[in-house]
């Protein structure tokens, strides 16, 4: 789960230069697991530091750092359009069953927009695919954390900070060192060809988190298909209108790093 504020501070984007750069380093690639980390453009250590991309953001969100001791930067390394590559590293001690951080890449509402140019909001009834592509390579041994999309829902169209999500969807590709959802498991399905198991809690808005029943370090999915489960089975309302869609890393303890080749959310 991610935080509930978040400060404005933004840090300058990379050249064009850098970008074409690391975006051809990224091409000749064979995979983000094999792929050696690009150099950061631009980075941020600061807690809840910012770093414009486009239509995205690179918020370090350290929104639980009080649980615990350490330090998380991010930062990024290119934009090609509405592909980006970005990248945490992060070492956190602590309460070890508390998060510390979501550092993430943010798209539309997060206690606020940042930009007009999100494709957000969009009813949930208007079924519109919400397509993400996402290469990354992980490393966290030892520690507790996991890769995730979170996804805002509201009851209307969100305008500012204090307008309160009504349920908060994760979605979990990758979990290490027992790292554990909200919640009681109420389910299995079966969505973009892999196996998730559903569990479902209440924080002051429900949370609703699929995970991944393997892990994975490259995803092709539509966003939407996991909503139209939850409404499937009456978990959502069709009048709700996701509002956000946020990728990351979940950080309880532990030291590690996240770097993501290729990422990129496009809603039909």
């Amino acid at each position: 789960m991610s935080d509930r504020t978040t400060s404005r501070h933004t840090i300058r984007t990379g050249t064009a230069v850098a970008a074409a750069l690391a975006v051809a380093a990224s091409l000749t690639a064979a995979s983000a697991a094999s792929a050696a980390p690009a150099a950061p453009a631009a980075q941020t250590c600061e807690a809840f530091g910012t770093i414009a991309l486009g239509k995205y953001y690179v918020n370090n969100n350290l929104w639980g750092q009080d649980s615990g001791q350490g330090r998380q930067c991010a930062w990024d390394t290119y934009r090609n359009g509405d592909t980006i590559g970005w990248g945490t590293e992060w070492e956190w001690s602590g309460a070890a069953h508390e998060v510390k951080s979501f550092t993430s890449t943010v798209l539309g509402w997060h206690w606020g927009w940042r930009s007009d140019a999100t494709e957000l909001p969009v009813r949930l009834s208007d079924n519109r695919p919400v397509r993400t592509s996402w290469r990354y390579a992980v490393s966290a041994d030892p520690g507790t954390m996991n890769v995730a999309y979170d996804l805002w829902l509201h009851d209307r169209v969100a305008e500012d900070w204090e307008d309160q999500p009504t349920d908060e969807v994760m979605i979990w590709t990758y979990r290490s060192g027992g790292a554990g959802p909200l919640g009681q498991k109420t389910g299995t399905v079966r969505i973009g060809g892999a196996t998730w198991d559903l569990y479902q809690g209440d924080i002051g808005w429900k949370v609703h988190s699929f995970v991944r029943t393997s892990n994975t370090t490259s995803v092709d999915l539509n966003l939407n298909d996991f909503l139209r489960a939850l409404r499937d089975r009456g978990s959502v309302g069709p009048e709700k209108y996701l509002s956000s869609v946020e990728a990351g890393t979940e950080v309880f303890t532990g030291k590690g790093r996240l770097d993501t080749s290729a990422y990129s959310v496009d809603v039909g």
